[in-house]
Parts: structure tokens; sequence; C-alpha cells
């Protein structure tokens, strides 16, 4: 096989993957993920960083990975009590939209302690 054939291979092989990992999602709007956020405020805080021991920090996340995440707190394929009451009422947009807002704030590290 050779090494465009084999490229080409992988290529395909990585859109299906993707497609059957992510068949709900669209790119968000990060304007209006930002006003929805505004809910999400007290435990993830507007700049993504967690306010609360429980709550992980949704900075710099993978959009796909925000979107997979709300869709299975929705459908309760994943469980957390609060979770699952704050996304009953998202539709597919709004999950969209906070998973686009909340994978654009960038984040910084600095040097690993010593």
């Amino acid at each position: 096989m050779t090494a465009i054939a084999r490229i080409s291979k992988l290529a395909a092989t990585t859109l299906l993957v993707t497609a059957t990992l992510s068949p709900a999602y669209a790119a968000g709007d990060v304007k209006a993920g930002r006003q929805k956020a505004l809910a999400c405020q007290t435990c993830h805080g507007m700049d993504g960083a967690a306010k609360i021991p429980e709550a992980p920090n949704l900075a710099g996340q993978s959009e796909i990975y925000l979107v997979r995440s709300l869709q299975d707190y929705r459908s309760g394929a994943r469980k957390n009590d609060m979770m699952s009451i704050v996304v009953q009422t998202l539709k597919d947009e709004d999950i969209a939209d906070l998973a686009a807002y909340f994978a654009a704030i960038p984040v910084t590290l600095g040097e690993p302690p010593k």
C-alpha cells in the first residue's frame, strides 16, 4: 500500500470515527453561549474556573467533549444530581453555544512546581 493510500485510508477512518462519536455536534455561537453561561456561573464561573469543589473547570475544554457531556447529562447516560436538573431545559443549540463559549476561553499554563 502506498503512502498516499495509507493517508487516505487514515483520513477516511478519522472522519468516520468523528462522525460516529459526535452525531449531533454543531458548532455553537460563542457570543450566545456567553449569555447562556450566566446560568452556569455559580458553579463554573464566567471564566470557566470552578467556583465550588464539586464542579469541574470548563475553560479551554474541547468543544466536542463539552457537547457530548451535556448531551449525556440530558439523556441520563451521565449522572450528576445538579447537572441532571440543569440540562433538562437545554436545546441542542443551547448546548452547542455553551460548549463554544467555554471552549473558547483561553487557558494558560505555568511551569509545574519543582
